[in-house]
């Protein structure tokens, strides 16, 4: 492999993120559900009754992939749609009380993975490696508001 690539910050979080999410799913496969569906339990229980073109937006697919994976989930009874009140177009979705011991088991997942992957990094170095990821994403243009071209990274 060309060194300039293995020494490249971009591909170095990439294969960060990357490594991340393999471990995830590996230690996650003994729950049953797939990687999409867990990422969209993950996402709802952080936006509660989110409309489900927002949690699309939110989560950077296309609403008709979520829209499938939405049916699959509240079908197996992990999530439910409701009417939106202020728009008869819109559905609001909400976890059922089926998905709270799995949302903690996916944190402890999680936690596990984030244990391994800060295996002999200290607070202080991990602390400071954050501060320079945050000032990084904010001076790629990063706010927590929308970005322009709706979508955020």
């Amino acid at each position: 492999m060309d060194k300039d690539l293995d020494t490249s910050l971009g591909f170095v979080i990439h294969d960060v993120s990357r490594l991340l999410r393999w471990e995830f799913d590996r230690q996650a496969a003994r729950l049953g559900l797939t990687r999409a569906q867990w990422s969209v339990l993950a996402h709802l229980q952080r936006q509660q009754g989110v409309q489900q073109v927002d949690l699309a937006q939110a989560m950077d697919i296309k609403p008709i992939t979520l829209a499938r994976h939405v049916d699959r989930l509240e079908k197996d009874g992990w999530l439910c749609r409701e009417e939106d009140t202020r728009d008869r177009r819109a559905k609001r979705l909400f976890l059922t009380d089926k998905a709270a011991p799995m949302i903690k088991a996916l944190k402890q997942v999680g936690k596990g993975v984030r244990q391994k992957a800060l295996s002999g990094i200290s607070d202080n170095e991990f602390n400071a490696f954050m501060d320079l990821l945050f000032r990084m994403r904010g001076n790629l243009g990063y706010s927590k508001q929308k970005r322009t071209n709706g979508n955020t990274p």
